[in-house]
């Protein structure tokens, strides 16, 4: 088998099919037409797989079968065979979906609230927090970040659209490139303070009306900057609480 079919195999597992069904449908879209031999003499599958695997896949509809003897596989028409298999690959995806939604209520509100902060690690998924966080605001939010890749679309778009809702949205950053991604919107922009300026790797500050806030860093090893960003973050806590109040007269001079 060569690599591009073996791949198609691990895609056509992945959308539920077996190792054997996937050799078996496989094998006989390269015939047509095929008995369990024919299916043998080209595709890994040992003989006696090859019934067992045909039979499962004419369950699921994409194998037809002529009682014949010997018995005779024909494959469904692809187009078919595509909406079969991702009918069934939502079918399981909203069948496990269904059960974790239970499975969450059953343990009611697992509010993240139980913890004084959360760690996140991944810029991806950083922003995703970030998304969620200002998707929230109802009065304020404080952004800053210490280069532009910290400020990726989803988030200038997230920014923008609270602070054309009528929120007060301010970005504050040292770096002039940042503040310029917002030139001619409502948000407001700020240079970082002296006082305020990083003295780390560099990252990301995110304040939520005043009872939520996340911090980002990027890390080094050796000297060199690695990929990932690791954030803290944390809502409606006494961890928040106390790091606004250290952080607010701060921002406040800064800000206004």
């Amino acid at each position: 088998m060569d690599v591009e079919e073996d791949q198609a195999v691990e895609s056509l597992k992945h959308l539920g099919l077996s190792e054997y069904e996937s050799k078996v449908f496989i094998a006989l879209q390269k015939l047509g037409i095929g008995t369990a031999r024919d299916v043998y003499e080209i595709a890994d599958v040992p003989r006696s797989q090859v019934y067992g695997a045909a039979e499962s896949l004419e369950e699921r509809g994409l194998v037809e079968v002529q009682r014949s003897k010997p018995i005779e596989y024909r494959p469904v028409d692809l187009d078919e065979a595509r909406v079969r298999l991702e009918e069934r690959f939502q079918s399981e995806e909203n069948r496990a979906f269904t059960y974790l939604e239970r499975a969450r209520e059953q343990a009611g509100e697992a509010d993240e609230e139980r913890q004084d902060f959360w760690t996140v690690k991944g810029t991806d998924s950083i922003d995703a927090r970030i998304r969620d966080l200002v998707d929230d605001v109802d009065e304020r939010v404080v952004f800053s970040a210490t280069e532009t890749t910290l400020v990726g679309d989803g988030i200038r778009e997230v920014l923008l659209d609270a602070s054309g809702n009528g929120v007060e949205v301010y970005v504050m950053s040292e770096v002039e490139e940042v503040r310029s991604l917002f030139t001619d919107s409502e948000v407001n922009t700020v240079d970082t303070p002296e006082r305020l300026k990083r003295e780390d790797e560099g990252g990301r500050f995110l304040m939520v009306d005043g009872d939520t806030v996340l911090m980002s860093v990027l890390g080094t090893s050796d000297g060199a900057r690695e990929s990932e960003e690791t954030a803290i973050w944390s809502k409606d806590t006494s961890f928040a609480t106390i790091f606004i109040q250290i952080t607010e007269g701060w921002l406040e001079e800064a800000l206004f």
